[in-house]
């Protein structure tokens, strides 16, 4: 029987549960050109008003891995794991997962993205370092997992390939924000990636996509659930956005803050924390401990003995960044023209903070994309950021900035200034909110 797109619309539409086979040759359809454009605008609007059931987020998944290359990773000699954040502002928790798991003996192949609306993406943070190929060829890539333990680049053009043009199309029909396609859209590339085993970041507050702690665990166990419904073993952290992740924000400067922390030089506690759990978790899962305590303690031993920072230095440098990028990073991530310290409008204790707000005065001072075709420049940020709770007065910053011209630094410091509230903190909110163990 002749394979009809618009049938299958049609069922999605009136509410219909598909069956894995239309949805397999609708995506199929969709990466060979048989299924349009518009048809594919049609499908995720569909999914968007009548919802996907976890058989059909499954297959959808699948679908969308089997639409280009699913690496394999048999020959190396350890288990291969990743982890995904959901995205937020001073999240650069990647730079230093990576480099521990591989110095414990878990492969990390990690394939990242670029910043999207107010959250800093991985792969803009990379670009900062002076030669870092965030697109080397598949023959670089496994050779440099190989040799470091570890990569971090962009996605290729042959992984998953139908969901970056669907996203495109999600992007521009007002069909981003289904936790349906949300999931589908993050587990396709992370299952092409041919990955043993995943832990998920999912942010929740102030600065995270799904700002409730409802949506976000919705979303957490919809990621888990199908993930582990596909063959991924997966688990997932409910984490705190409510303020920034670290006490930097802005590219280069975050890639700073994790040279600092994986040298021991500066370490702010809630990147450490939230980086440590998620390594337990993972060095658990891929049975490279017995327990998470025992996977913690193995996170630490390889960050506190210098051998993280070592990995990191030996992946920069493999796939073209500079072999003393550790030893001298002031020399490679050059200032910007204007750093100064911002504070805030009165004194007192910082109760709040809008962090999407402090997300987009860093995209004001050119740190992030106001178009898709946006120049990003590495150079510009805040640091020294101060957290919930903090004092704060005429003498006492809210956070130092960096900036390009006048201009820029004057509208980055009145948005950074109307994200900070001052008054009496409130109920403090737990770093790692929930934890969604894999399902069987």
């Amino acid at each position: 029987m002749v394979f009809l797109p618009q049938e299958v619309i049609l069922k999605k539409r009136n509410g219909e549960t598909l069956a894995a086979d239309d949805i397999a040759q609708f995506i199929a359809g969709f990466a060979k050109g048989t299924v349009s454009h518009a048809q594919a605008a049609a499908f995720a609007m569909a999914v968007y008003f009548q919802d996907m059931t976890m058989p059909e987020r499954v297959a959808l998944t699948v679908a969308m891995r089997d639409s280009g290359t699913v690496l394999d990773w048999s020959d190396l000699d350890g288990p291969v794991a990743d982890k995904h954040s959901t995205g937020g502002v001073g999240d650069n928790v990647s730079l230093m997962l990576a480099p521990i798991l591989a110095a414990i003996g878990i492969y990390v192949p990690m394939i990242s993205g670029r910043g999207l609306g107010h959250t800093g993406g991985t792969l803009d943070k990379f670009d900062a370092i002076p030669g870092y190929q965030t697109s080397p060829d598949n023959a670089l890539f496994r050779q440099v997992v190989r040799q470091a333990g570890c990569a971090i680049i962009g996605q290729t053009a042959d992984l998953a390939p139908a969901d970056k043009t669907l996203y495109a199309i999600r992007d521009v029909t007002g069909t981003v924000e289904s936790i349906s396609l949300i999931t589908a859209s993050i587990l396709s590339k992370k299952l092409a990636a041919g990955l043993g085993a995943l832990i998920l970041d999912v942010k929740t507050g102030s600065g995270a996509f799904m700002p409730t702690l409802e949506k976000s665990r919705d979303l957490a166990k919809s990621l888990v659930e199908v993930a582990n419904g596909a063959g991924l073993k997966t688990a997932a952290l409910i984490t705190d956005m409510n303020e920034p992740l670290a006490s930097a924000a802005g590219n280069g400067l975050e890639v700073r803050n994790a040279v600092d922390f994986l040298t021991g030089a500066h370490q702010d506690w809630r990147v450490r924390e939230v980086t440590l759990s998620l390594c337990a978790e993972l060095v658990f899962m891929t049975g490279k401990a017995t327990t998470r305590d025992a996977g913690r303690m193995l996170a630490v031993a390889a960050l506190d003995s210098g051998r993280a920072t070592e990995r990191f230095s030996t992946m920069v440098h493999a796939l073209g960044g500079p072999g003393d990028f550790v030893e001298r990073v002031d020399a490679y991530l050059a200032p910007a023209p204007i750093v100064r310290d911002v504070f805030a409008i009165g004194q007192g204790t910082v109760a709040a903070i809008d962090t999407r707000g402090v997300g987009m005065a860093v995209v004001a001072l050119g740190g992030g994309r106001a178009t898709p075709t946006d120049t990003i420049d590495h150079t510009v940020g805040f640091d020294h950021l101060r957290g919930i709770g903090a004092q704060v007065d005429g003498q006492t910053p809210i956070a130092r900035i960096h900036a390009r011209d006048e201009a820029s630094a004057a509208d980055a410091e009145a948005r950074l200034k109307a994200a900070y509230r001052l008054g009496d903190a409130g109920p403090a909110f737990p770093l790692i909110a929930d934890t969604i163990d894999p399902t069987a």
